[in-house]
């Protein structure tokens, strides 16, 4: 039996494991790291072979950035097409039809890039399946009837609306279910799904933000995402009930993939300025712009980062900044947001947990977002580059340095522990950090016990991380999360006495999240 016992003064634990199992389990996750995992869906299929991509030959810049994406996704030049329509976010149904929908149609079947029907000889012309809008195309269709029942409703996205360009007679008013709801297969598997396509827009503030969404994604691919997911609860209830469950389920499927997870489970939204490190997966509601700790001016999204707050018209306003959720969080530096441009009524917006459920199974970005939409010719937009695949070659890849080697590490030792209990998994990345001197290891097994609803033992866990960290900004992270943890395990006295102590220290008073100390001290009563 091997014996580990914490180093300081405060408290000590034993962590107790049978030392060949720790071995077998330590060296697996080291060298079968890039393994499929359990449950990943594996088939392959190259998007970018049936992919075209349209821009707004008006707007200014816009040709520049489809020919930008082009190139650095090897699509070719003769499925880059420019058509005309209003440089304006908005465009009536009638604009949308003239300058859309029937060219788009009509080039579509004189290229025989129809996908409606299945090829019969090697030499049939490659179908398209993907269609990628630039920015400078318009988001929205203008609302035309006056009748204000649900049923009558004929505003959309653009993009929504294109995903069923397949369709002989698409709907005009309302939404259309969507056949590749929910289905546990790629795209071109899906039996149900001929006429649709996957529609992605790549869209921003301005060209310098189009471009850096494009470089993450592709940085992202090829040298892996490895961070931290940030799920931000509202603890809404009765009709809103099922987005809490969505984030719940979300929050599950990322502590089973070896992603750790900081999760709020207050009210409001995340407190300002809470230090939240390596942020590369974010979901959360409810409110109508950009506040809180994503909102600070010394927050950035990890690159290639994917996020997500929900709220009715998070994607109304897209090429200016500060406005509603969708630009503020790319302007934040994620290289993908989905939002909606009008009102979608909940049922209909992205279901965060199935979105996640196959981005984790190595889907596409457009893929996972629009298997997780049950209605097309709705309100919904996919803002980031539809290829973008994280997960393409399995779960932590490659084990990366520095930091991005300890969330490997994790990510595989949960990973290759799945058959254990939680208990057993903790003391195994416990034991890892302490015999490798890792306080962001011992951290993050922190953010996990939090997650099983165990903050006392998060409380031991953060406490022994301090006492091996020496980088002020990584301590003052480390006592704000316990004070938090110490919250969460109802011993306020004790939080709000760490919190003194901590906005006492004259070393972190000209650290950012200095000031998250002062509002959770405030939240608790002061």
């Amino acid at each position: 039996m091997t014996k580990l016992k914490w180093t300081h003064n405060h408290s000590y634990t034993q962590v107790v494991l049978r030392a060949s199992s720790f071995i077998r389990h330590f060296f697996i996750a080291l060298l079968l790291l890039s393994a499929p995992v359990q449950g990943q869906i594996t088939s392959e299929w190259h998007p970018a072979a049936e992919t075209a991509v349209v821009f707004n030959p008006d707007f200014p810049g816009s040709a520049a950035l489809a020919d930008y994406y082009a190139k650095k996704r090897g699509i070719p030049k003769e499925r880059v097409i420019g058509l005309r329509c209003p440089q304006e976010d908005s465009m009536s149904r009638a604009e949308f039809e003239a300058l859309l929908r029937k060219p788009l149609l009509q080039t579509f079947q004189s290229k025989g890039w129809w996908i409606a029907e299945p090829p019969v000889q090697d030499s049939t012309p490659a179908r398209l399946r993907v269609l990628v809008l630039m920015r400078g195309v318009p988001f929205q269709i203008r609302r035309e009837s006056q009748n204000p029942r649900q049923s009558d409703e004929d505003e959309a996205s653009v993009d929504s609306e294109l995903t069923t360009l397949g369709l002989k007679q698409p709907p005009l008013k309302g939404g259309l279910r969507n056949p590749y709801f929910d289905q546990p297969v790629r795209f071109p598997q899906s039996a149900q799904s001929g006429g649709m396509l996957i529609v992605g827009r790549l869209d921003g503030p301005d060209d310098e933000t189009v471009r850096r969404m494009i470089d993450d994604a592709l940085f992202a691919e090829e040298t892996g995402l490895r961070g931290r997911a940030v799920i931000d609860l509202a603890q809404k209830t009765g009709a809103y009930q099922e987005g809490e469950d969505w984030l719940k389920r979300s929050a599950e499927l990322y502590k089973r993939a070896g992603i750790p997870v900081f999760i709020d489970r207050a009210p409001d939204v995340l407190r300002e300025a809470w230090p939240l490190p390596d942020t590369i997966l974010y979901f959360g509601w409810y409110t109508d712009r950009i506040s809180g700790a994503l909102a600070a001016p010394t927050f950035r999204f990890k690159r290639g980062a994917i996020a997500c707050h929900l709220h009715s018209f998070s994607a109304s306003v897209i090429r200016s900044k500060g406005q509603a959720w969708a630009v503020p969080l790319l302007t934040q530096g994620a290289a993908a947001v989905f939002g909606n441009v009008f009102e979608p009524y909940l049922s209909l917006t992205l279901h965060f947990d199935v979105f996640n459920q196959r981005l984790l199974e190595g889907f596409t970005l457009g893929e996972a977002a629009w298997n997780a939409t049950p209605a097309l010719s709705w309100m919904n937009v996919v803002l980031g580059d539809p290829l973008y695949r994280p997960y393409g070659h399995g779960l932590g890849a490659k084990l990366g340095e520095g930091t991005d080697r300890e969330y490997a590490l994790y990510q595989g030792m949960v990973q290759r522990m799945a058959g254990d209990s939680d208990a057993q998994i903790n003391s195994a990345l416990t034991l890892l950090a302490e015999k490798r001197k890792m306080p962001h290891l011992l951290e993050l097994t922190a953010l996990r016990s939090a997650l099983q609803f165990k903050p006392a033992e998060a409380v031991d866990l953060l406490e022994h991380a301090e006492v091996i960290t020496q980088n002020p900004a990584d301590l003052l992270r480390l006592r704000l999360y316990r004070a938090e943890m110490l919250h969460r395990a109802e011993k306020n006295d004790a939080a709000r006495n760490l919190l003194r102590e901590i906005l006492k220290e004259a070393r972190f008073k000209d650290h950012p999240a200095h000031a998250a100390g002062e509002v959770l001290l405030k939240e608790m009563g002061g």
